[in-house]
């Protein structure tokens, strides 16, 4: 399963519905000073137990970050308050969503993706949610590559006069223009790190950025450290997956600690999300991720 598949699949299910820590001896021995903040993408674990307990799970593992891909599509009001309530008793924030239907590199559904980024504002806003994941969408049979760049262009720029200036709880409201591999999805539009960057760098909005997915990047192009060196202006947040299997850091082909290292050194701020698969236990596998990524990543 990937992020894609899980969208679909809640979205087959909500139909058109709208919108303790643990002490643990390695905790103990794990440096204090980090300098970027971990989150989790839920999607990836404790996937078997109802919302709430996966959000103790996370903050079980020594987490304090929570992304999500739509897990409330179909939430009534009284969800979204005992799902609140619950994260501020656990001490967690949800600093990223996902699961727009709609890309922003198809002309013809810009105003549905608008509509849409609209009406995703209030759950985010319920949650305490700043930031929204947001996807080119897929190729369009018949438009040039440069027509779908602009159309990227021309609906992020039309997006960020929605947003701007727009503040959820305390945080700028952030969009964050992700790439798919071409591997997972040999139709999508925007496959390259660089090209996205491009679009984003034309938008020139504070609130638009760049989400770095070292998985699908090593996938698609390679080359991470000199887009990090290159681009940690526009970056706004990174996930975290090996290649291959997209399973935690250690597992792959990918070097982690190098890369937390050069984030540190470039003084990045924002988050750096696991989103992997984890292989065995997926509360060690996530202590695991988290102890590499303070080691590394020391100021």
């Amino acid at each position: 399963m990937n992020r894609r598949t899980f969208v679909q699949s809640l979205a087959m299910a909500a139909g058109a519905a709208a919108a303790p820590k643990l002490n643990t001896a390695s905790e103990a021995a794990t440096p204090k000073a980090q300098a970027f903040p971990l989150s989790i993408m839920l999607w990836t674990v404790f996937t078997d137990l109802p919302f709430e307990e996966r959000l103790a799970k996370v903050a079980e593992a020594g987490y304090s970050n929570v992304e999500l891909v739509g897990e409330y599509r179909d939430w009534k009001e009284a969800d979204f308050s005992s799902a609140y309530a619950a994260r501020k008793r656990l001490g967690i924030k949800f600093d990223a969503t996902a699961g727009l239907v709609h890309g922003v590199a198809d002309p013809a559904s810009r105003d549905a993706f608008l509509a849409e980024l609209t009406q995703a504002l209030t759950p985010m806003e319920n949650l305490g949610c700043p930031a929204m994941i947001v996807l080119s969408g897929n190729v369009i049979p018949g438009l040039a590559d440069e027509a779908q760049q602009q159309a990227a262009v021309e609906t992020l720029r039309r997006a960020a006069g929605l947003i701007n200036g727009r503040e959820i709880d305390g945080q700028p409201v952030r969009l964050l223009l992700e790439c798919i591999d071409q591997e997972e999805n040999p139709n999508y539009f925007l496959t390259s790190a660089v090209e996205a960057i491009e679009i984003v760098r034309a938008v020139n909005h504070p609130q638009v950025q760049f989400l770095y997915d070292i998985y699908h990047e090593q996938v698609a192009e390679g080359n991470l450290i000199e887009k990090l060196e290159s681009h940690i202006d526009v970056i706004g947040l990174i996930h975290v997956a090996d290649v291959p299997g997209r399973h935690q850091p250690g597992t792959g082909e990918i070097n982690y600690s190098n890369i937390f290292r050069r984030l540190a050194k470039l003084n990045y701020r924002r988050n750096v999300a696991m989103e992997f698969l984890p292989t065995g236990d997926a509360m060690a596998a996530l202590r695991e991720a988290k102890a590499l990524a303070f080691s590394a990543g020391v100021v």
